[in-house]
């Protein structure tokens, strides 16, 4: 009998968790079907029309949990932005690997190109893969910034950007939960701003997209990456608004 019970209890528990799960991945499909995906139907007039943008980062920009769509085709195609996607998921900020962000800015992006902003992503993969965060330099010098650390391979970003394309800059955060080296990075993030002088799009801190993400959690399929319509309802409008000032 108490077997029997025992039996009874494990098998309505699992169930209960099938259920659960069940549900969230019909709602995850939901959030990412064509409902949500970008269209031209829904074109939009405004100042970044035509602006040619690169959009340097990892996932987040790739669109790794949304079918390979993200905030940046939004841009292009219902804001007519001409983007450049560079993005590799799980690749970092730091490193010499031919797939890091310093390598593939210099490997698959042309330095003669007409750029109008150049946004790089403040990647979440630095600290998840052991790379040394680094210092602050006092220097302005391209080669004297260690592309090693996270904050070296930023202010050689920045730096390239400003020899190559002499175009605005800006950096975004990314959405994560609570995590101490993150918010570390991000507050060195603002440290550089006063240093190099490029914008920052802080989603990490936009009280909307919390607030969104919590009245509404298939717009995430996990603490860090965006559906469909997360980006859509979330990420996407707040670009348009912060790009769109850079060009007024």
């Amino acid at each position: 009998m108490k077997n029997s019970f025992i039996k009874t209890a494990i098998f309505t528990f699992a169930s209960a968790i099938l259920f659960k799960l069940s549900r969230k991945a019909m709602k995850l499909r939901k959030a990412n079907s064509d409902t949500y995906m970008p269209s031209k139907e829904f074109f939009v007039d405004s100042n970044i029309n035509g602006k040619k943008m690169v959009f340097l980062g990892s996932s987040i920009t790739d669109g790794l949990a949304s079918k390979g769509k993200s905030f940046v085709d939004f841009l292009n195609i219902e804001h007519g932005v001409n983007t450049i996607k560079e993005s590799v998921s799980g690749t970092t900020l730091a490193g010499q690997e031919d797939n890091s962000y310093v390598s593939r800015m210099k490997s698959n992006l042309n330095p003669n190109e007409k750029i109008d902003i150049f946004a790089c992503q403040l990647s979440t993969n630095d600290q998840r893969k052991n790379k040394h965060i680094g210092e602050i330099s006092n220097s302005y010098n391209l080669d004297e910034f260690d592309i090693n650390t996270t904050i070296g391979a930023i202010e050689y970003i920045v730096k390239y950007v400003q020899e190559n394309w002499a175009c605005p800059m800006v950096f975004y955060t990314c959405l994560r939960k609570p995590d101490p080296g993150y918010e570390f990075l991000r507050n060195q993030l603002f440290k550089l701003q006063k240093k190099w002088h490029f914008a920052i799009i802080d989603i990490w801190n936009s009280k909307a997209i919390k607030i969104m993400n919590h009245n509404n959690p298939y717009f995430m399929a996990d603490d860090v990456h965006p559906t469909c319509a997360g980006y859509r309802y979330g990420w996407t409008p707040i670009f348009v608004k912060d790009l769109d000032q850079m060009f007024e």
